[in-house]
């Protein structure tokens, strides 16, 4: 599967992903994108999924009837995702065209 990161994603979770073909938004030089822009592009570019951190995407975007599955995650934390990377993984493995989906991985608090 190509899977494109958002920005906002963690690029430590790619080695949990390894399956699949990682390419990072700011790889494509698609980082400014705005949400509707970067899914256009992505689904032109022949990416099948994208991960994002950025959960208002579903209410922002019409995310059904699209070429691209997306997963969101709860939080941009690293050490967060990290304890639920095999969560992602399955979210990511189970991922269809048009699908949304969201992975609890916590929510980062400061102390």
């Amino acid at each position: 599967m190509k899977v494109l990161f958002d920005h906002n994603v963690p690029r430590r979770l790619a080695a949990h992903l390894d399956s699949h073909a990682v390419t990072r938004a700011a790889e494509m030089g698609w980082q400014e994108l705005s949400n509707g822009e970067l899914l256009r592009a992505a689904e032109d570019g022949g990416f099948d999924l994208l991960l994002t951190c950025d959960r208002n995407l579903e209410y922002q975007q019409t995310v059904t009837g699209r070429k691209i599955a997306i997963v969101a995650l709860s939080t941009n934390n690293w050490p967060l995702i990290r304890m639920r990377a095999a969560d992602v993984a399955v979210a990511v493995d189970g991922a269809m065209p048009g699908m949304y989906r969201t992975v609890e991985c916590g929510v980062f608090r400061r102390q």
